[in-house]
């Protein structure tokens, strides 16, 4: 029998793993309920156990299966693509269609971080034939049987699993911090800015006082200005190009992960550098509407062909009027005026019709920085989320025998 350790472990712990088939590590069992709304009814799905509001299918869930904490389920038809799940939400009902399984000779703790790594998937999906679809595949049992796995003694076990249960709740944590942000955000926008016509905000800093004045985006621009004609090429170490696909959805941030540089003479290109403050729309597309407004730490970067640009007047708050385009007033706008015969999109001139609520120019300064400093909390949230994530993946491929 194959033996071997991992590259990190616990101190005090020196014996070698032990390799083990799943099917000495799990037992399938079935126990079917036997009156109506036994229990809650549970889904297992592609990311974890959900609670059903109703039933799976069918008018009865009479003669679902019964399971209960730390119970193994799985969808014989979706394992390959992660329909793997160890309950946690408690005792429940789960379609037939499931299977069910205790664990033996293994902590359910230990299983639960490699449940869905990669080797894991390939594995199912070795396990499994082609269904009636690309995407359902059987579960052969005998195979699923035979996969194989290394197994520390039970005290090790424990302590990995706990170790990463801390780290799964740590990363929960700093999810549902960074979701209450974005939550919050959404609610300040619907109530710092006018709607339906009003002269005034719901929610207002102290001292100020004066209605608001509608505008055209157009007269609070200098100019509007279409990107470079031209392809993109490996990066220079200096010339970045920015183009919708690096504008992210989410956070509007330039996503520098994979920077590239404009294929083109640049001594000509001066007037497609972006300066602080200059607002991006996307101008066709499924992304259509899309913005980003860019700041000096961006570095020195060149925008694409299918963007447009607006360069904000000196005596207008950028960051305020790019605020204002991450509304509903903004996205029923995008949704109207893009609506063509062929791809949506929206060209220069249009954009210039969007009109905007405008306060003073130091109430609309008070505004951009206060949104500013709240986008900037929530990519730091996101930076520790994403850290964290991947530091999950390292202690993965380091803290397991694969």
């Amino acid at each position: 029998m194959s033996e071997m350790v991992p590259k990190i472990r616990f101190s005090s712990f020196t014996e070698t793993w032990k390799k083990r088939k799943l099917g000495d590590l799990v037992e399938e069992f079935i126990i079917k309920s036997k009156t109506e709304d036994a229990y809650i009814v549970l889904s297992s799905t592609n990311s974890g156990m959900e609670v059903r509001d109703g039933r799976v299918s069918g008018s009865s869930n009479v003669g679902y299966k019964i399971i209960e904490n730390g119970d193994l389920v799985l969808s014989p038809q979706n394992l390959w693509l992660g329909n793997i799940n160890i309950n946690n939400i408690g005792i429940g009902l789960v379609s037939p269609s499931y299977k069910t399984f205790k664990f033996t000779n293994i902590k359910s703790s230990f299983f639960n971080p490699q449940i869905r790594t990669q080797k894991m998937l390939e594995e199912y999906k070795n396990a499994s034939t082609q269904g009636a679809s690309v995407v359902r595949r059987n579960l052969e049992m005998d195979s699923f049987y035979q996969i194989a796995m290394f197994v520390p003694n039970i005290e090790e076990q424990e302590k990995i699993g706990k170790f990463f249960k801390q780290l799964d709740n740590l990363i929960t944590l700093h999810q549902r911090k960074l979701d209450l942000l974005k939550e919050q955000k959404k609610g300040f926008l619907q109530k710092m800015f006018p709607k339906n016509g009003a002269k005034i905000p719901e929610l207002r800093f102290e001292g100020f006082s004066d209605d608001w004045e509608e505008r055209k985006l157009g007269d609070l621009a200098t100019s509007f200005e279409y990107g470079l004609n031209a392809s993109a090429k490996s990066f220079d170490g200096t010339h970045k190009y920015i183009r919708i696909t690096d504008i992210d959805d989410s956070s509007r941030k330039f996503n520098s992960q994979s920077l590239t540089s404009p294929d083109i003479d640049l001594s000509s290109a001066d007037n497609h550098k972006l300066k602080n403050g200059d607002i991006l729309f996307a101008r066709t597309g499924a992304s259509v509407g899309k913005s980003y407004i860019y700041a000096d730490s961006d570095g020195l970067v060149y925008y694409a062909g299918f963007l447009i640009r607006a360069r904000i007047k000196s005596g207008v708050d950028s960051n305020f009027v790019f605020q204002h385009t991450l509304t509903s007033s903004y996205e029923n706008f995008i949704r109207v005026t893009s609506q063509r015969s062929g791809q949506p999109g929206v060209n220069a001139k249009e954009y210039s019709t969007f009109e905007i609520s405008v306060p003073s120019y130091e109430e609309q300064r008070k505004i951009g920085s206060f949104f500013k400093q709240l986008d900037d909390t929530i990519v730091l949230h996101q930076r520790k989320l994403d850290l964290l994530k991947e530091q999950k993946k390292g202690f993965l491929q380091k803290m397991f025998v694969s």
